[in-house]
């Protein structure tokens, strides 16, 4: 790897990156698809007599939720419509990517709580196993150092970008 210059090596976890967004973009859609099936269930089995009252449907429905903001909140770093608000006056692009990088800092500090304290999270749950659905709990607490490593691989593209503008090359 070390003969392909850098700018293929960019262009390469670029590449990477799309397809993992992507991805993660077809999870999204399909756990909200997924998500509209045990809370339709416990509607139903709630008023009317049709069907047997579910409860492992509330905590599934509870489950696919964590999934789908934590996947959602990965997407919206992506796109960079997460954790930004514009309050600057118009700058020109080397003062904004400026104020970006100032703005992904607090990004930062929050993937990296997600990731350590989502790790503790996770080993908490290890071995534990949910009360109505029976299932691994570290499925769920997964989540949390998942979503903090995808904030930072995302972010990294961001800051690469921002670098580019303040110090005066091509973004």
């Amino acid at each position: 790897m070390s003969d392909v210059p850098p700018s293929a090596r960019l262009s390469i976890w670029r590449r990477f990156t799309q397809a993992y967004a992507t991805l993660l973009s077809w999870l999204l859609a399909s756990s909200i698809a997924i998500l509209v099936i045990p809370v339709s269930l416990q509607i139903f089995s709630r008023y009317t007599a049709l069907i047997p009252s579910y409860i492992w449907t509330e905590e599934m429905a509870r489950f696919l939720f964590i999934w789908t903001i934590m996947i959602g909140a990965m997407i919206g770093v992506r796109e960079s419509t997460h954790f930004e608000v514009d309050v600057w006056p118009t700058l020109p692009p080397r003062g904004e990517a400026l104020v970006r990088l100032l703005g992904r800092l607090g990004v930062l500090v929050a993937a990296l709580v997600f990731v350590w304290a989502g790790i503790e999270f996770t080993k908490f749950a290890w071995h534990r196993i949910s009360e109505l659905a029976e299932l691994p709990l570290w499925l769920i607490h997964v989540a949390w150092p998942l979503t903090g490593l995808t904030w930072l691989v995302f972010l990294g593209e961001h800051v690469v970008d921002d670098l580019r503008i303040v110090l005066g090359r091509t973004a």
